[in-house]
């Protein structure tokens, strides 16, 4: 029998084209992950507004409350606004971008992430391991419900980001109490803006047409009988021709409601600092 001839490791080894093929695959299956990496905006300051939703001079004074605050506490709170999370949901997404930039200090874990999401209508407080204790998840979702959704809803985002960045120093300052005091005033009345709105707008629509059902009616029921088709009543004289009603006295009501509220550096960097996912998301 004829011996079949061996195989040397030579002979085996990939030829230029082979290894040029296996770089261009692996090369393939990374660039999911180089874009993933892309995907993600550079730190250049406390207030990262890619979206473009704060004002210049809102976010010269956000820049100015969160320096002070992190010279004073050391802890780094950073506000950033993205587009869109291009459907990746928002929690993976701002716990990567915590872990990026390195919020905090190292050893400390004491960062803050602000996100939000414009087009997604989606937004976060991620927070350091070392803070969990402090800024819980629930007063993040505190400040997520009752600071920034009614802001959101109304299209002030510069003032909710503002306002939430305020109540978030307030708990870190130890005063969360105010914070769970606030949200218990607004859960017991339960009043918004939209209820207050319906509530006008029925009581004129009443005035109106009860009212003007009464001023036809009741005088000629309870009021004094001045003479043919004229009466008295309420300080006030009616003269009714042929079912139709007048009066020398001209009748109007009106109503007004106002309602008002009103609420980058560069060299800058994060300490090192990470977070295990804790803090709380929303939407509007």
């Amino acid at each position: 029998m004829a011996k079949r001839p061996s195989i040397g490791r030579a002979d085996c080894a990939p030829g230029p084209a082979r290894v040029a093929l296996m770089l261009a695959g692996m090369v393939f299956l990374l660039l999911p992950l180089v874009a993933l990496a892309a995907s993600l905006p550079a730190l250049t300051g406390r207030v990262v507004d890619t979206a473009g939703v704060i004002d210049a001079a809102s976010e010269a004074a956000l820049v100015q409350k969160l320096e002070a605050f992190e010279k004073k506490s050391s802890d780094q709170i950073v506000v950033t606004t993205i587009p869109s999370l291009e459907g990746e949901a928002i929690e993976p997404y701002a716990n990567k971008l915590f872990r990026a930039w390195g919020l905090g200090q190292a050893g400390e874990d004491n960062g803050i992430l602000l996100i939000v999401a414009p087009n997604d209508r989606r937004m976060r407080i991620e927070v350091g391991y070392g803070l969990e204790g402090t800024l819980t998840d629930l007063h993040s979702k505190l400040i997520i419900e009752n600071t920034m959704v009614p802001a959101f809803r109304a299209g002030d985002y510069a003032g909710g980001i503002t306002r939430a960045v305020d109540d978030i120093i307030l708990v870190l300052e130890g005063n969360a109490a105010e914070l769970e005091a606030r949200a218990r005033r607004n859960q017991d009345t339960g009043v918004t803006g939209d209820d207050i709105a319906v509530v006008l707008f029925i009581t004129v629509w009443a005035l109106l047409f009860f009212g003007g059902f009464a001023f036809a009616i009741l005088p000629r029921i309870f009021g004094r009988k001045l003479g043919p088709g004229r009466y008295e009543w309420l300080g006030r004289t009616f003269r009714y021709n042929n079912g139709s009603r007048s009066s020398g006295r001209g009748w109007s009501s009106g109503s007004s409601s106002g309602w008002s509220d009103g609420s980058s550096g560069g060299g800058f960097s994060g300490g090192g600092g990470s977070s295990g996912g804790g803090g709380s998301s929303g939407s509007w």
